[in-house]
């Protein structure tokens, strides 16, 4: 099923700018459960806006305007909150992913008749600095890439064991699960990604199932999986209670907004 709601899309930028963005917001967010209160976990309070309006706000910062947002677990109260949400100069098509219970790359393959140019990929759980996905959005692309913002900061992670690592040589990465032993960085959950990605994980199902991570270990394999560095950018991966007030506790200091971050909940 899909549900698509179009907002006044303003085109801005050339012709070459990525200006699409997939957020991944479909699972039920069991660990989260107790904030959430049974609500989609992507709608949890976060310093005064649900996660996913930090992740929209954030990403339309970096130069976002055209969104494919992935739902499941709770579809119609995302879609509700959606429709409720002043969004002027964006458009958002709603798919519906009713596997959400499957994998991650199972809601990516739900959103590929919506995309056919190269994309940047979120997480709906994922906060970030603006200027980090902006920074990413800048990086030229090969057509069957994919280019994931790495955090090698190893000794700032909140929870080490929840965390996705990943092994670079040089700029490539090689290797990328949560359980690896051998890593030098972690997954930030920011993709700037072509097409191609979809047919890799087409390749990667396996009885009808497969994640991102197993995308992305194929592409490491043939040597398409590249590695930008986030340096000393802030994120944080909000998957538990105990995440959810640590991010809350060092908001104001990481993710403290511009004015201008908001300006399209004024159009």
């Amino acid at each position: 099923m899909r549900n698509i709601r179009i907002l006044h899309p303003s085109p801005r930028g050339g012709a070459h700018r990525v200006n699409h963005c997939l957020i991944l917001a479909a699972g039920n967010g069991s660990r989260l459960i107790k904030a959430s209160g049974g609500s989609p976990k992507p709608l949890v309070q976060l310093h005064g806006k649900s996660l996913l309006e930090h992740v929209i706000l954030g990403a339309h910062e970096a130069g976002i305007d055209r969104f494919v947002i992935v739902v499941g677990y709770g579809a119609d109260a995302m879609r509700q909150w959606l429709a409720d949400l002043p969004l002027g100069g964006v458009s958002v098509n709603v798919v519906e992913n009713a596997e959400y219970h499957k994998d991650n790359g199972v809601s990516v393959l739900k959103a590929r008749d919506q995309i056919r140019d190269p994309f940047l990929l979120l997480m709906a759980d994922h906060i970030f600095e603006p200027r980090t996905a902006r920074a990413l959005l800048e990086e030229p692309l090969a057509p069957s890439e994919v280019i994931l913002a790495v955090d090698p900061k190893l000794d700032r992670i909140f929870d080490l064991d929840d965390a996705t690592k990943v092994r670079r040589d040089g700029d490539h990465i090689v290797d990328i699960g949560k359980q690896i032993a051998d890593y030098d960085a972690y997954d930030t959950g920011m993709f700037l990604c072509s097409p191609a990605l979809f047919d890799i994980l087409e390749s990667a199902k396996r009885g009808g199932n497969c994640s991102l991570s197993d995308g992305m270990r194929i592409l490491g394999r043939e040597g398409r999986l590249r590695a930008f560095d986030i340096e000393d950018a802030a994120w944080q991966d909000v998957d538990t209670p105990e995440a959810l007030a640590y991010t809350e506790s060092i908001f104001d200091q990481q993710f403290c907004r511009t004015p201008s971050a908001e300006s399209y909940t004024n159009v």
